[in-house]
Parts: C-alpha cells; structure tokens; sequence
C-alpha cells in the first residue's frame, strides 16, 4: 500500500522516476524569471508615466507663463495739424436792446406799436395821462407868476429908493433893504421857473419815443393800465422791449487753453439748428481779457451782420473757431491717457514691456487730446491699458493701429 502511494513521474524512457527529499523543480526557476521580467515592465511603465506627468507639467508652466503676458493693442501718435478746429456754444443777442420804461406817473390812454413792429427813432409809441403832473404844473406856474409880480413890485422900490439916497430923503439901510429884497424875489423866481421846466419835462414824458430803430419784442402794458415811473420803489415792468436785429452780437465761453488764440479779428462761423447746412461769418471783436474764477472761461463777443433779419436774436448756435496748433505736439485717442497721483501718463511698449510716460496735455479735441510733450512719433501707445498696469510688465501686441496722418 505504501509502495503505490509513492509518487512516480514518467521520463522519457518511461522510466519512473522518484521525487526526492531537498531539490527544487524546474518550473519553480521559470517562475522566478517571468516575475522578473513583470517587475521589469512595471518599472517601465512607471518610469512612462511619471516622464509624462513631468513633460505635461512643464508644457503647462509654459502656457502658463505665455497666457501671463498681458495683450495689448496699440496706436502711433498723429502730428497735430497747424490749425484745428474747435467749435464752442455760443448766444445770439441784438446789437442794441433796450427795456423802455415810463418816467412818470399815470395811466395809459393808448399805445401805437405792438410786438414784431418795425419801429424807427423817434417813432411815438404809446401816450400816458397823468393828471397829477398836470394839475402840479398849472401850480408851479401860479407860483412863477407870483414869484414874477413880487420881483417887478421889488425891482420899482428898488430903483425909487435908490434916486431918493441922492437927495438924502431915505437913509443907506432903507435902500440895502429894497435891493436885498429884490435879490431874494429874484431868485424866488428862478427857483419857480426851475420847478415848472422840471414839471413840463415830467409831462413831455407821458409821450413815450422810439430811441433808435428795431423791433418791439415785448409789449407789457394796455390802455387803462396804472403807469409808474422808472425811477419809483417797488417791481418796476417795462412797457415796451425794442431790439435792433440788423446786427447781432454772439457771446461765447472760450476755455482757458485757447484764450491766448481768441484775439480781435480772429474770424468765426456760426451754424445753427434752423439752417441746417449753412454757415454764417463773424468776426472777434473784443474779449474780457480776464479769466472768470468759476468757470475758467474767457467771454467774448463775436458781431454778425443780419441785413435780413433771418438770424433771431436769443437763438442758441455753435461757434467755429479756427486756432493755431503747435507743430511739435501730437495727437493721440483720450482712452490712452491713465491717471494717476503721479500725473498724466500714457503706457508705452519698449522692448515687449510696457514703459509708464509722464505727458503734458494740450487742447482737449474730444475723442483726442493733443499732447505737448512726452511722446515721439514711433512710439507704440496703449490704447485702453488696463488699471493693474506697471512699468516693466511683459506686453505682447495682438493689434497696432498706424498714424492717421496729419489732422
């Protein structure tokens, strides 16, 4: 029983052969060496993987570092134009206007032009009652007449007394009395002739004249109406408004900048909403030749001939100017400009690296400022730079716009 629970293993003799205590199999060396060649690989495989983990990190710094670059686009200075153009709101006003007011007291009996009257000087325009003034007159020349009596009764006694001191009938007193006496009516009498040319100046005025040519553009007043004087207390209304269309003065703001440019002669064009297409020929004529505080603006008055009457004064018009440039300066888009407590500055690109310029800014053209000083023409300005933007920061260009030529 023993014998055939041994184990037997045929060889190639069919021999069998018996397996003996302390030496290993064959296939326990195949085995060892197919887990070798499984390491092998598994190291292989690591080593792939952690080469490509490694390759992928470094392309991912790249891309990193190059989306770090900020893109920006650029524009090249335009060389500001000899002269340029600036056009400013400008208000329409009459050569001559005048507020016509009564200078006496009364009520008014009629009135002889209405607005939009062409009217000429001396042109009679209303008549005013006034029953006060003429009832003070007809006293003042009572007085006159009194006052005249008295001085011809002084000026007999006078020259009596006078012949009498010859023939020593009167003494020296009695006649200094009569001449002292008749010195004071007379001036009693040239007071009361004062009075009553006052007074009939007074009732001259309840005739009221045109004081040059024009149109009436406001009539304040009808018949029956309480008329007070120009001169009295209290809300004073005019009763005509006269405005002389045939020449027009046009006043203006001009900013500081250009007030240097704004002297005598310098020639305008006006346009306005009601003439589309068309432009009308000023003239300068004079300044303020000062600055208002508040406004930092120069008042000037521009005259416009108006033969026709077609421009109405109180319009609103836009005023042309044309201003010398300087020809060193440049012109460049306003969204270049960065500010900052350190001043006005554009961000220049030199070298793929963005370079903070300090500039000086000229006149204001709206989409563009001119630039004074701080800029060449080649150089390369970054248009809407954004606020993080520091001197020395890599750029790259993804757009360039050239100059624009001279404006």
């Amino acid at each position: 029983m023993a014998t055939s629970m041994q184990s037997q293993v045929q060889g190639p003799a069919d021999q069998p052969l018996t397996l003996r205590a302390g030496k290993a199999p064959r296939h326990s060396k195949r085995g060892w060496l197919i887990a070798g060649v499984a390491l092998l690989a598994f190291a292989g495989i690591f080593g792939y993987g952690v080469l490509a983990r490694l390759r992928n990190a470094a392309t991912v710094r790249a891309e990193t570092a190059q989306m770090a670059v900020q893109s920006v686009s650029v524009v090249s200075p335009q060389l500001s134009a000899p002269s340029q153009e600036i056009v400013l709101p400008g208000n329409v006003q009459p050569f001559m206007s005048a507020a016509i007011y009564s200078r006496t007291n009364g009520y008014l009996k009629r009135w002889h032009a209405d607005i939009g009257a062409h009217v000429k000087k001396g042109q009679l325009l209303a008549e005013i009652e006034t029953p006060e003034v003429d009832q003070q007159l007809r006293q003042s020349r009572s007085n006159l007449a009194t006052a005249q009596a008295n001085v011809k009764l002084a000026e007999i006694t006078k020259n009596r007394y006078q012949g009498l001191l010859e023939t020593h009938a009167v003494s020296q007193q009695d006649v200094d009395n009569a001449v002292g006496t008749y010195n004071a009516n007379q001036a009693i009498v040239e007071a009361s002739q004062a009075n009553v040319k006052q007074l009939e100046t007074l009732q001259s005025f309840e005739k009221i004249y045109a004081p040059f040519d024009g149109i009436v553009t406001a009539r304040n007043t009808d018949i029956g109406a309480l008329i007070a004087s120009g001169n009295a207390g209290g809300v004073k209304t005019d009763l005509f408004h006269i405005s002389q269309p045939g020449k027009l003065r046009v006043y203006v703001n001009v900013p500081e900048q250009y007030s240097q440019a704004a002297t005598p002669g310098l020639r305008a064009e006006l346009t306005l909403a009601e003439f589309p297409g068309r432009r009308f020929q000023g003239t300068l004529v004079r300044s303020s030749n000062a600055i208002n505080y508040a406004t930092r603006t120069l008042l000037a008055e521009i005259d416009v001939d108006n033969p026709s009457g077609e421009l109405l004064s109180g319009s609103y018009t836009e005023v042309h100017f044309n201003v010398g440039g300087r020809a060193s300066s440049y012109l460049v888009p306003v969204s270049t400009l960065i500010f900052r407590s350190q001043g006005l500055q554009v961000a220049v690109v030199k070298n793929g690296s963005a370079l903070l310029t300090p500039v000086t800014p000229g006149h204001d053209l709206g989409d563009q400022i001119e630039i004074v000083s701080g800029l060449q023409p080649d150089d390369q300005v970054i248009v809407n730079p954004p606020d993080s933007i520091v001197s020395g920061q890599a750029v790259q260009v993804v757009q360039a716009t050239l100059s624009g030529g001279v404006r």
